[in-house]
């Protein structure tokens, strides 16, 4: 009876999302150059639908907090979707009222991080709290900010949460493993549905994603602070780095940090591997994603083996830093030089 009720969350999805896209509703398409640079078909943004769906039904009995303010930010990032709070400094405020609120009453903050001088200042409960809704903050726009290949955020979440799972983690979350084990095929459910362009995530699903990720992350490290607090730097390195690289690139154009764009690593990927190899902007989109993924997957499953190891994962934080650079600078002098 379990497997088969397994079976229907596919078939769910696909009923659902194909009236989404019949009637056009929660449409991709805005005439933006960031959602439409690899191309025009309209596509809905139910990804982050079915995860608070089914987030109800697998979760709705844990974390009375938590669960208040996993539907604070969805619908946050719904109204995004749906254009009715198209400003990105009032999400962003929003964000931040709500991130907080929930960090000072679930009491959840990083109290230690193996950095002498930090940890002395988040000594102090108020900056603490601060702190760590900084944090949320960065993993949340920059998982925003990579959602611009098919499978990317889910993939990347998905391998994360594989890696809880591997290392017996979840003890620490206070949640069943069959629970989490639905959360994660849930998610490469929608994996599946978005490679073959057949809905996107959103701004409701890359928020949501980044947000119960960074909280399981951050709940696991308070709980059992033998890992290193550069693993779970590490594993949340690559959405954080895209936003933190995106905001000081945009001001040294004298641009705002919230304006959307279409020079991304991922973006300046796709269109190289497009120009040099492929023409199918499908094609082009799922093999930029995946290469993004295979080398995401590589540097965790070398660092889960070694996660009590802050130098190596210090190690690696800065080598993904340096290779990130390096490919983006050279990415983008080819887009612009055979413009």
């Amino acid at each position: 009876m379990e497997y088969f009720l397994l079976s229907l969350i596919p078939i769910f999805i696909f009923i659902v999302n194909q009236q989404l896209k019949k009637h056009t509703l929660i449409s991709n398409y805005s005439g933006e150059s960031h959602q439409t640079f690899i191309g025009k078909k309209i596509i809905p943004l139910s990804g982050g639908i079915f995860l608070s769906f089914f987030y109800i039904l697998i979760f709705i009995d844990n974390f009375t907090v938590l669960n208040i303010s996993i539907f604070l930010i969805f619908f946050l990032g719904l109204s995004s979707d749906l254009n009715l709070i198209s400003s990105p400094k009032l999400r962003l405020f929003l964000q931040s009222i709500f991130i907080f609120l929930f960090v000072y009453f679930s009491k959840l903050h990083i109290g230690s991080t193996r950095i002498y001088l930090l940890d002395l200042i988040l000594d102090n409960s108020l900056l603490s709290y601060l702190f760590t809704t900084f944090c949320l903050l960065i993993v949340i726009n920059g998982s925003n900010f990579i959602d611009g290949l098919n499978g990317l955020v889910l993939g990347y979440y998905g391998t994360i949460l594989i890696i809880i799972f591997k290392l017996d983690l979840i003890n620490n979350l206070s949640i069943d493993e069959n629970i989490f084990i639905y959360f994660i095929y849930l998610i490469f459910c929608l994996f599946f549905f978005n490679i073959f362009d057949q809905l996107y995530i959103g701004d409701s699903g890359a928020y949501l994603l980044g947000f119960i990720v960074s909280i399981f992350l951050i709940t696991i490290y308070q709980v059992n602070q033998t890992i290193s607090p550069f693993f779970i730097v590490l594993l949340l390195w690559y959405p954080c780095f895209e936003n933190l690289f995106s905001i000081i690139r945009k001001f040294k154009f004298k641009k705002s940090p919230t304006f959307p764009d279409t020079k991304h690593l991922h973006q300046l990927l796709f269109y190289y591997i497009k120009k040099k190899f492929l023409n199918s902007s499908l094609y082009s989109n799922n093999l930029s994603s995946f290469l993004i993924l295979f080398y995401n997957i590589m540097i965790f499953v070398f660092a889960s083996s070694h996660a009590n190891n802050t130098k190596l994962h210090i190690f690696l934080i800065l080598l993904n830093m340096i290779i990130y650079y390096f490919f983006y600078s050279r990415l983008l002098f080819f887009r612009y030089r055979i413009k």
